[in-house]
């Protein structure tokens, strides 16, 4: 298969449409959902996917404030750095601070209407397509294996699942965006009773604006339940 018609094939599944799945089904994908975040011993794994999000989010919220993106690494206890240049304080720095923890939610929220509007495969493509850009900012070997392992399990799925198979999948990680996203903030905060989490975002933030790093806890918090409740009605309508 030549490269023209492999893109438009991929451009054909992007901007079609796919039979929404049954309510059941739905249901039951965010219960699978749920208890790969509530289970620790499944969190100590799947985290992994939030941390490729919230650093994403980091970077990409860099390059849009117009600072220059250094690198991002990922680690092994699901902890994750992004580097960028420019102005040590103003807006560019407070929005690729803001951005981490609110990267995985809206990536969930943006998901989910899509699927409200039946758009399974573009959901998984444009997943490829996030990954893959994101592989080639990453500056250590665990950052390069984790996001080729997801990037490549996406890819599989996309190209070669079954249509039921694509539309549980991306229902699932739409579903596990939206719910995993406020726990990681309700760590944070864990932390930070602990004085375990000086250099957080949060308390960053804090140092940067005249709001104190719990005021941006509870934002982080507001946003992230919001982008549930709203994902969620959407998935489920």
């Amino acid at each position: 298969m030549q490269l023209v018609d492999v893109l438009a094939r991929i451009g054909d599944e992007i901007v079609g449409t796919q039979p929404s799945p049954a309510p059941s089904a739905v249901l039951a994908t965010g219960v699978v959902a749920l208890a790969l975040v509530a289970l620790p011993r499944a969190w100590r794994v799947t985290r992994h996917v939030v941390t490729i999000a919230h650093e994403g989010s980091h970077g990409v919220a860099a390059l849009l404030s117009g600072r220059r993106l250094a690198g991002i690494r990922l680690h092994s206890d699901t902890s994750g750095l992004t580097l960028s240049r420019g102005r040590s304080r103003g807006p560019g720095m407070i929005a690729t601070a803001l951005a981490g923890y609110l990267g995985p939610g809206l990536l969930g929220l943006g998901a989910a209407y899509l699927l409200r509007e039946r758009h399974a495969l573009a959901v998984l493509w444009l997943a490829v397509l996030l990954l893959a850009l994101l592989l080639v900012q990453i500056r250590n070997f665990y950052g390069l294996y984790a996001v080729l392992v997801a990037g490549l399990g996406v890819l599989a799925v996309s190209w070669w699942g079954s249509e039921p198979v694509q539309s549980t999948v991306a229902y699932a990680g739409t579903w596990f965006l939206l719910l995993a996203a406020p726990r990681p903030v309700l760590e944070l905060q864990r932390q930070r009773r602990r004085g375990r989490a000086r250099d957080s975002d949060a308390d960053l933030l804090a140092r940067l604006t005249p709001l104190p790093g719990l005021a941006w806890v509870g934002l982080f918090l507001a946003a992230t339940g919001a982008t549930l409740v709203v994902g969620g009605g959407w998935l489920l309508g």
